[in-house]
């Protein structure tokens, strides 16, 4: 008989080795010391962490550029543009009707007072005189008669007066005759240049119609709106430089200032008289007019250094000797192509003229002199924001110009305020 053997092998486990545990044991550890050194801030605070809390870094002052203006005499001045009228200007009218019989003038003539320009045709009130004259002749004949035997008794007082009511019409017959043929006559009411004629010979002309137009320009009357606020700059008396479209320039001189507003415009009507005794200067044209009002101390800026407050008032910002930014209120007193005058300003002033616009009033700044060219400073941004990781220029920041308008933009910085 034979005997079965017997298996006395054992099952072996991972948790039956004696270094299976060791892993856990090395984990545990790690986690504990993560754990610790995550929790030691809160425990044993840095040194450093404590000196930066008790010691914040103050921002830089924006470095902005100045410019040193000085106050100068500026004269005021009243300007306006107004229009170049004649002294006189009027249409000339028959005063009769009937044909044209004659045309001593032409267009553009130069007249003196009373110079005959056209004649009627006065062949038939020629005649009328005529008869006329002939009828205060028969009725001077008739008084005469009578009054001749009322003297020696045979006529009555009666007839006397008859005749000599007679002889009244007769002559008023021929006053009326006579002043027909005078109105046959165009003549030149003053002295002028005849501007129009339209008229021609044998011509049929009606009573009242328009023949004609006759200028006197010597002198010329310019005629401009004054504003209500500058009525009281503008006063009779007053010597004016007057530019005409056409580039002559002379001066002129302020006769009639009115006192009543027109009720349109609310503006006062003023005329300024000018010689113009060749007549070289026509009538009609454009000028613009310089009236000297007075005189006071400006500055003298460019318009792209003015700013806005927080209400809207307009002004310049300066800096004071504190390297503090102060906000001035102007006023604009002149205004030329190349710059404005304002007023407003002391006497002497550090004018900021580049970063205007990223500084408030009461703000302490790092004021630059104004450099020439594009070689201007840079506007810095504050510390502890996203843009101050950028590396920043160690002269302080910088203040670029958009090209076109002309307005300064920060380099990594926002929007001005």
């Amino acid at each position: 008989m034979t005997d079965t053997p017997t298996d006395d092998r054992q099952e072996l486990t991972f948790e039956s080795d004696p270094g299976s545990t060791r892993s856990r044991w090395v984990a545990g550890g790690l986690a504990l010391a993560i754990i610790g050194w995550m929790g030691s801030g809160y425990i044993l605070p840095s040194e450093q962490a404590e000196q930066s809390a008790k010691q914040p870094v103050a921002p830089r002052p924006v470095t902005v550029a100045v410019r040193k203006s000085v106050a100068e005499p500026v004269k005021q001045v009243f300007v306006a543009e107004g229009q170049a009228l004649p002294d006189r200007d009027t249409m000339l009218r028959a005063e009769t009707s009937g044909q044209i019989g004659e045309v001593l003038v032409d267009m553009g003539a130069d007249l003196e007072a009373g110079e005959v320009i056209a004649r009627f045709d006065i062949a038939a009130r020629q005649a009328d005189l005529e008869r006329a004259e002939q009828e205060r002749d028969r009725a001077q004949r008739e008084f005469d008669n009578a009054s001749s035997l009322l003297e020696r008794g045979v006529a009555t007082l009666d007839r006397v007066s008859q005749a000599r009511a007679t002889l009244a019409a007769a002559e008023a017959g021929v006053s009326s005759a006579r002043k027909a043929i005078e109105d046959t006559e165009i003549r030149a009411p003053f002295a002028g240049r005849l501007e129009s004629l339209d008229i021609n010979l044998g011509e049929f002309v009606s009573l009242g119609a328009d023949v004609g137009r006759i200028v006197d320009n010597t002198p010329l009357n310019i005629r401009i709106q004054v504003p209500q606020q500058s009525l009281r700059d503008v006063r009779v008396g007053q010597i004016a430089e007057v530019a005409f479209i056409t580039g002559e320039t002379t001066t002129g001189t302020v006769t009639f200032v009115a006192t009543s507003a027109d009720p349109e415009t609310r503006t006062f009507r003023a005329r300024i008289e000018v010689a113009n005794e060749d007549g070289a200067i026509p009538a009609g044209i454009s000028a613009q007019l310089r009236i000297l009002t007075g005189e006071l101390t400006a500055h003298f800026v460019s318009p792209a250094i003015l700013s806005l407050d927080t209400d809207g008032t307009l002004g310049i910002k300066t800096v004071s000797d504190d390297n503090r930014v102060k906000f001035h209120k102007i006023d604009i007193v002149r205004a030329q192509t190349d710059g404005i005058w304002v007023a407003g300003l002391p006497d002497e002033a550090q004018i900021i003229s580049i970063g205007q616009g990223f500084v408030n009033d009461g703000e302490t700044v790092d004021p630059q002199p104004e450099q020439d060219g594009d070689d201007l400073p840079a506007v810095q941004p504050a510390p502890n924001t996203p843009e101050a990781a950028a590396p920043a220029d160690p002269a302080g920041p910088i203040i670029t110009t958009a090209p076109g308008d002309g307005t300064p933009v920060a380099a990594n910085a926002g929007p001005a305020q």
